[in-house]
């Protein structure tokens, strides 16, 4: 997963110096965070819109502008309008929001995006979320109405469903829409979630970071409105929803790894314990070299899910410490490189033990041994996971290493200012 360049060097354009006075003294309540890559049809609606519905409401609010290299012009239009500007030369969509929410001065953020699909007008839905104690409010599209035209179909009744069904599932998520553009967050909930993609995957980023930090998460309805472009959208459905996709799943090491991984494991080690001294019948069924293979598969797939389940989950931990879960504390408070390398090396050594004899047997007997077929497949496997563990237990120690780094903790600190 790609990571925003916070040593980039971000210039902010304040359009407005006297604006700048009177921030000093009455704090910004609220920030409108809208991302811009050449949206000169649509910014100065979305801007208006934002200042309207601060008006109406009666709050201190700003605009902020997360431009990503425009060249029409957005800027121009923006800074007329009040807004402040800040230039993002990483390109994306994440990075364009991250450096707009790092210059922003309000308690409560809310972005959308620039082309007028999602209604600034709605900011009130999502403040009155925020002030009743949400952390991240969500903007539900299918809640509240897609118009003819805001939507191509295969998004609708594709993309977006099969994309949120997934993320539903591996992260245990109620949220229905989990790509809406339209969300508003505390600065405290954005710091916590930590998302660093800088593409379009952002968006996905944010909400399981989220639930990974234990915040609450509501939805409101919204409706998305086809937007007033006269280009095709910086969206690139199959390269994009790819994007997502990898990062939902990398992103659920328990699902994707560990119960997976524990169940073959668990499984196939009972079958290869059952099987290794021959064949067996039971309940009238034979069980034979066929099963031993078998488990011998579902062993050494199911030993190297849970291995990489927990490289996974501290890899995870590394860049986002703000989780909640057991498995992460539990390796810090262990010693798990002893424990993989010293019953990796016994395991090793048993097996190839029983290799080495059996090898010596055949060579002594000049005869069949069909029977021990069973278990010199017992005994390859266990030389085989002895091995994986071994050099996982090795790779393990790095990435906790990582995690307890003082310097790394020193560095993170700094990239979220």
């Amino acid at each position: 997963m790609e990571s925003i360049a916070h040593s980039t060097t971000i210039r902010i354009d304040d359009a407005t110096p006297a604006s700048a006075a009177s921030m000093e003294t009455e704090r910004v309540l609220v920030s409108a965070i809208i991302p811009c890559l050449n949206e000169e049809l649509t910014i100065g609606i979305c801007i208006r819109k934002a200042l309207d519905a601060f008006s109406r409401r009666g709050i201190k609010g700003e605009v902020v502008v997360g431009d990503n290299g425009s060249t029409d012009k957005s800027v121009e239009i923006a800074q007329k309008l009040g807004a402040r500007v800040v230039h993002q030369p990483v390109k994306g969509y994440g990075a364009a929001i991250s450096a707009a929410v790092e210059a922003a001065e309000g308690k409560y953020l809310i972005m959308a995006d620039a082309d007028d699909s999602y209604d600034w007008s709605q900011l009130g839905d999502f403040i009155d979320g925020l002030e009743l104690g949400a952390d991240f409010v969500m903007g539900n599209r299918f809640a509240g109405g897609i118009e003819p035209g805001a939507m191509p179909l295969l998004h609708r009744y594709l993309g977006n469903p099969v994309l949120s069904t997934i993320a539903r599932w591996l992260h245990k998520s109620p949220i229905r829409d989990f790509h809406c553009g339209m969300r508003g967050f505390t600065r405290e909930a954005f710091q916590k979630i930590g998302a660093r993609s800088t593409g379009m995957e952002f968006a996905s980023e944010m909400i399981i970071n989220a639930h990974r930090a234990g915040l609450d998460i509501r939805e409101v309805p919204i409706k998305l409105h086809p937007d007033k472009r006269d280009r095709a959208p910086h969206l690139r459905s199959f390269r994009d929803g790819w994007r997502h996709l990898r990062l939902i799943i990398a992103h659920a090491p328990d699902t994707l790894y560990l119960i997976p991984g524990l169940t073959l494991l668990v499984t196939g080690t009972v079958g290869l314990a059952l099987l290794s001294a021959g064949p067996i019948q039971f309940n009238g069924h034979y069980f034979g070299i066929h099963f031993v293979a078998l488990a011998s598969m579902s062993t050494l797939i199911g030993l190297s899910a849970t291995l990489l389940g927990m490289l996974a989950k501290v890899a995870i931990a590394i860049y986002h410490p703000v989780q909640k879960g057991r498995v992460v504390p539990w390796l810090k408070r262990g010693r798990p490189l002893e424990w993989l390398v010293g019953g990796g090396v016994l395991i090793f050594a048993g097996g190839f033990a029983v290799n080495l004899l059996l090898a010596l047997q055949w060579l002594l007997v000049d005869e069949p041994m069909q029977q021990s077929v069973h278990l010199i497949f017992t005994s390859s496997t266990a030389c085989v996971a002895g091995v994986l563990m071994t050099l996982s237990g090795f790779v393990l120690k790095l990435l906790l290493d990582s995690l307890g780094d003082p310097l790394l903790s020193e560095f993170r600190r700094l990239v979220r200012r």
